[in-house]
């Protein structure tokens, strides 16, 4: 097994809205040691209503989460998916007594002590995953798109533009459609592995390329300064809402044999 430590932060701007919707947290099991969970969510509709209920749904239902000795990547995503369909569900009960929807996107990453990652998203809030400068996944609404034409029977093309369709937004707790729950995973994780996960008001100012070679040479501290600092530039004035969380695999610091300490002791 690859030998890594995992570096990790979360960062937000406002940009030029009046509320800070978007809302991002990194947590450990309770019952899970040595797994870690990141979680991004963008609250498009309502206010911070349903990216809060992201979060909460999300650090209970893994701080209840028992993975036992080696847990498969199916069940692995069946936890995200369980917090997506969970909070889906809370938000529309909280709709039928406030007679207001809020919906949100989903992003959710889960990484175990075997060096597996795991993660699904709902919307478009993305992550991505670099080996060193160069990316190997990033996600897309290409899964939903293949899921509308299969599903709805919509035409190609008006499923490609399902984003100017209210009826059609793949959010949590939007009451017309159920959230489409995308996907994926990566074995052998390895130093130099990163994942960033992003809302839009981050991602849309970047590159591919421009994202990885910032996460690669930084830490997730100045690495999320830079680019908050750079979305902002180039924003305008007119950007939105800025989210990310980074966890960054990195090689351990190599230990120091105990008679080297003994002898460096005397020197002194």
């Amino acid at each position: 097994m690859n030998v890594y430590k995992i570096e990790a932060g979360t960062a937000q701007h406002i940009g030029n809205r009046p509320e800070q919707t978007d809302r991002t947290a990194l947590f450990t099991g309770a019952r899970a040691p040595g797994f870690m969970m990141a979680v991004l969510a963008d609250g498009v509709t309502g206010g911070a209503t349903a990216s809060d209920q992201v979060l909460l749904t999300a650090k209970q239902q893994f701080d209840n989460f028992k993975p036992g000795d080696d847990p498969s990547i199916e069940r692995l995503q069946g936890l995200l998916r369980d917090i997506v369909l969970e909070t889906h569900t809370v938000l529309k009960l909280n709709a039928l007594t406030s007679k207001t929807e809020s919906h949100s996107t989903f992003v959710g990453l889960v990484i175990t002590p075997k060096g597996t990652a795991v993660w699904a998203h709902v919307g478009d809030s993305r992550l991505y995953r670099f080996t060193r400068a160069e990316c190997a996944v990033r996600t897309s609404d290409l899964s939903y798109i293949e899921h509308l034409v299969g599903t709805d029977k919509l035409p190609l093309e008006a499923a490609k533009n399902h984003r100017h369709s209210k009826l059609l937004v793949n959010v949590l707790g939007n009451s017309r459609k159920e959230p489409f729950v995308a996907v994926g995973h990566h074995e052998h994780l390895a130093a130099g592995d990163t994942f960033l996960l992003a809302s839009d008001g981050l991602w849309h100012f970047f590159t591919d390329n421009e994202l990885g070679a910032v996460t690669n040479k930084n830490t997730p501290r100045q690495a999320s300064e830079l680019l908050i600092n750079k979305a902002v530039e180039r924003a305008q004035g007119k950007g939105g809402n800025c989210t990310m969380a980074i966890v960054k695999l990195v090689k351990p610091p190599k230990e120091v044999p105990n008679y080297t300490v003994e002898r460096m002791r005397r020197a002194v």
